[in-house]
């Protein structure tokens, strides 16, 4: 019969052995969850195209298990100003779609509320499409004005999301675009800069807005790399 000594040997070692249990899966838990940032490559990002690099984003959650990267590229441009944001999730069980579309779209309406521009709900189209990296995405587009200047602005944005199996990440990309000009009391639409950020190789926006300025290879969200 084991002594009471031996007794609490065997239970301090089996304390031990479970620490030590415990901190090889913790180690091969926060090893695995490294994240892949997605970016826009410098070869896309031409015609006045580039990464404001005072707008990269980078946080930790949880200890370590849920990371958060986002860069920003911009056009310079002032009088019809657009912009990309690409942020790249990595959290322990990756985010079903479904719910990494209702956060895309809680981010708009949020960011839009914060720069003072007015939402039409009522404008939203949605839809699906494949982008050069061969994943299939959920968008959303809506028609917003922007009241915060004194005169109003007509404002185009979209938001676009997929899960990435290779890297086990979710991405959630927003585009801005303003589309008119009323500084000299002749408001013209120009959807240059918003063509460019949501065009493809086939005719996915093509039809939208009836203009084949929307295909082409060059698209920002269009050649986002993930993995």
């Amino acid at each position: 019969m084991d002594s009471s000594q031996e007794r609490r040997d065997k239970r301090f070692y089996g304390i031990i052995a479970i620490v030590i249990i415990i901190l090889i899966i913790l180690t091969v838990i926060f090893s695995s969850n490294k994240i892949t940032k997605a970016i826009i490559d410098d070869s896309v990002l031409n015609n006045g195209w580039s990464e404001d690099i005072s707008e990269r984003f980078y946080a930790e959650r949880l200890f370590g298990l849920e990371k958060q990267a986002s860069f920003t590229y911009k056009i310079n441009n002032d009088t019809y100003p657009a912009y990309v944001s690409v942020t790249t999730i990595k959290t322990l069980f990756m985010m079903d779609e479904s719910d990494l579309l209702d956060q895309t779209i809680k981010t708009i309406k949020m960011e839009t509320n914060n720069l003072g521009i007015n939402l039409n709900s009522t404008s939203k189209i949605s839809g699906n499409r494949v982008l050069n990296n061969e994943h299939t995405t959920n968008y959303v587009i809506y028609n917003g004005t922007d009241n915060s200047k004194n005169l109003s602005e007509e404002i185009k944005i979209i938001g676009e999301a997929w899960n990435c199996a290779l890297s086990g990440t979710s991405i959630i990309c927003i585009g801005f675009a303003q589309v008119t000009d009323n500084s000299d009391g002749n408001a013209v639409e120009f959807l240059d800069n918003w063509a460019r950020i949501i065009k493809d190789k086939t005719d996915t926006f093509a039809n939208i807005y009836n203009s084949n300025t929307f295909i082409g290879s060059n698209g920002l969200i269009f050649n986002v790399i993930c993995d």
